[in-house]
């Protein structure tokens, strides 16, 4: 590990990138803590201030995949929002999920307790906040629930193992680091689709030939709301699209759809990013929340082809929330979390 640290840190000058095996030889390090914590703090330092190329970061995804448990438990959507939560904008991808599961799309989601830098509200807070312990997020729970209503939690700890035990380095260091990137791309259920979500638009490249590595059959990486996955409501949304091997910069305008709504300014919390999504899903709350989500849903199932356009996935996504479709999903995966999973075999 130390030949490595000098490679990326010999400062803005001198560092170069690592190629593939040397990164993945620092992955290895770092996630078996072969290396010691002070060396995975340099390293996670120095990459941070040279800034991840294309193949470190492909690196890193792929031998964080090895320590992970993957499991094809469904081929849908994989939703890659920031592990570091929300501070100021409604996670719409939350309702979406189980929406696009009454459509028939399965959907991924996935996260841990909030981290850094921006430590805000994660989606694993908001499912505490619906009273679900998180014991019952165990992995063989998670598959049990993701069978009985097509949308699968995967709690990233627990699924691999090795991110909770650097995660006291990473909440020392207090920064962004390759891990807030690689975590995104664990693809716990093998899905072909998958939208991910930045904060700057000059990653839109880089991640689009990531993407293009990694074999997704088709991405969106969207500059959504505070970095994620979320279309904007109030404004247009700068998106790229990734298939067949290219990628090309598209804007997704609500205003076009006749979705476009002003978003009030609110202090969230757990209990108000939750008790919203509920109101959302029972065909209410309020219409921005609402037209947000009916947006993230019709341009997800554009997205994956379940519908022939965007136009046409507002109207489907209209009729399964106004029509309880949406909220028995999301009551279908709740009970099945809190009720004991049948053992059948062990996962």
């Amino acid at each position: 590990m130390i030949n490595l640290l000098k490679e990326v840190a010999r400062g803005k000058r001198g560092a170069r990138d690592l190629d593939f095996g040397e990164a993945a030889a620092a992955a290895e390090a770092i996630l078996n803590q072969s290396a010691t914590p002070a060396q995975i703090g340099a390293f996670l330092v120095a990459e941070r201030i040279k800034l991840e190329s294309i193949e470190e970061l492909e690196a890193f995804v792929s031998v964080s995949r090895k320590f992970t448990r993957r499991e094809q438990v469904q081929e849908g959507l994989d939703c890659a929002g920031p592990y570091d939560g929300r501070i100021r904008s409604f996670a719409a991808t939350f309702p979406t999920a189980f929406l696009l599961a009454a459509a028939g799309l399965p959907v991924t989601l996935h996260g841990s307790a909030p981290l850094p830098p921006k430590w805000g509200i994660t989606l694993q807070d908001i499912i505490l906040e619906a009273d679900i312990p998180l014991s019952a997020l165990s992995r063989y729970s998670s598959i049990h629930a993701a069978r009985r209503s097509g949308v699968l939690y995967a709690s990233s700890e627990e699924w691999c193992p090795p991110f909770g035990k650097i995660r006291g380095i990473r909440e020392e260091i207090g920064m962004r680091t390759i891990f807030n990137t690689t975590e995104k791309l664990l693809d716990y259920s093998c899905s072909p689709f998958i939208v991910f979500g930045i904060y700057h638009n000059t990653v839109f490249d880089r991640l689009a030939r990531l993407m293009i590595k990694l074999g997704y059959r088709k991405a969106m990486i969207i500059q959504g709301t505070e970095g994620s996955e979320d279309l904007y409501i109030d404004r247009p949304t700068r998106v790229y699209k990734v298939e067949n091997g290219a990628a090309g910069l598209d804007i997704i305008d609500p205003e076009a759809l006749g979705l476009d709504t002003p978003v009030p300014e609110l202090v969230w919390d757990a209990r108000l990013q939750l008790t919203t999504a509920e109101a959302v899903l029972q065909g209410g709350g309020h219409i921005a929340f609402y037209n947000q989500v009916l947006l993230n849903g019709a341009v997800r199932l554009h997205l994956a082809g379940r519908v022939g356009s965007i136009e046409e996935g507002v109207y489907t996504c209209k009729d399964l929330l106004d029509g309880g479709k949406a909220w028995d999903s999301y009551n279908a995966w709740k009970n099945a979390l809190l009720s004991e999973p049948p053992v059948t075999h062990q996962v």
